[in-house]
């Protein structure tokens, strides 16, 4: 299906336009803005006629988060609120994981990914088949198993986690200890936090696990009064050497709650772009580590997606059942 050509930023639109631009007007330069209008306007046409929702990553870039999205936040409070919806279609403007946990929990709708490539080097380090291996290496020892996962590996475990949640889930089964996987990083920093013996998996998110101690150190030198804030799936150095460590929910919380005059969010850059268009007072220093995969999501291809309905998230309903039963055990033990 070919998809049809966008309006021109002609002074009418531009105008029509102006309300989104001023929500990004701090991140996003005014020679950019031009580019993308045209998309934003013609996508939220499509999800008028549609009856879709666009779910929009922390991670996304801010043209897409703040112009298009009308659900954002983390990969699991994207997917619950989806469920809430009275949409029909779902298209989920993040990371292929995600995409197949909203399905998890919307079933009956079309949920539509604009790229079935971007992928995620932590739900990639493990299979279902490593997971069935783990439970004959340490029987009767249950698995908690991080959303960032595919639905073949949440299927062949006991529940799953958030980050903001992983210390209350393993604390919930009431046993000595569990198998965590697969973000080794996450499981570290869980194993300090509770008397719970945790056995890791060697699983590493591709953005967090390149930064480093010794990289906070010249940054604390150049930026006087720098509050550092990081994402657990950061080394133990790097975590070490934070004055807070927390979910994305919860570094975004910590930046408009307090306020720090100057602050190094230790996450995907466009996390900070995306909090820094709604704090203007807070001062953002960005070591600008990008994620690949979602950036492979863009307002062209949102809207080719709207446009084709295509293409579409679908799971075997042999493994759904399964994996939606270790997310709905997660969920009624709570954020």
């Amino acid at each position: 299906m070919t998809v049809p050509s966008l309006p021109d930023y002609t002074p009418e639109l531009a105008a029509a336009m102006a309300p989104f631009y001023q929500r990004v007007k701090t991140v996003i330069p005014d020679i950019e803005w031009p580019f993308h209008a045209p998309y934003v306007a013609e996508i939220n046409r499509l999800k008028r006629e549609r009856n879709a929702v666009i779910l929009a990553h922390n991670y996304q870039t801010p043209e897409i988060f703040h112009c298009v999205a009308d659900i954002v936040g983390d990969s699991l409070a994207l997917a619950q609120r989806a469920a809430e919806s009275e949409a029909d279609v779902i298209v989920l403007a993040g990371v292929h994981f995600m995409a197949e946990t909203a399905k998890l929990l919307n079933p009956e709708k079309t949920v539509l990914i604009p790229d079935l490539r971007a992928g995620c080097s932590l739900a990639e380090s493990i299979t279902g088949a490593d997971v069935r291996d783990l439970r004959e290496r340490y029987p009767g020892v249950p698995v908690v198993t991080y959303v960032n996962t595919s639905a073949e590996v949440k299927a062949e475990s006991d529940i799953c986690c958030t980050s903001g949640n992983a210390v209350k889930i393993v604390e919930s089964l009431g046993t000595d200890r569990v198998i965590f996987i697969p973000d080794e990083y996450l499981a570290k920093y869980v194993a300090t936090q509770t008397d719970v013996e945790i056995i890791p998996w060697q699983g590493h998110c591709e953005v967090h696990e390149r930064f480093t101690g010794d990289e906070i150190a010249h940054y604390r030198e150049d930026y006087r009064g720098l509050e550092v804030i990081a994402h657990p799936e950061c080394p133990p150095d790097v975590l070490s050497a934070s004055d807070f460590v927390g979910s994305t929910a919860q570094m975004i919380d910590y930046v408009k709650t307090r306020r720090p005059e100057r602050v190094l969010m230790l996450t995907e850059c466009s996390m900070s772009d995306n909090v820094a268009a709604e704090v203007s007072d807070v001062e953002f220093v960005r070591p600008c580590n990008l994620c690949p995969h979602m950036k492979r999501i863009t307002l062209e291809k949102i809207h080719a997606a709207l446009e084709t309905l295509s293409p579409r998230v679908e799971i075997d309903p042999a493994v759904s059942a399964r994996a939606r039963q270790a997310v709905e055990r997660m969920l009624a033990v709570g954020r």
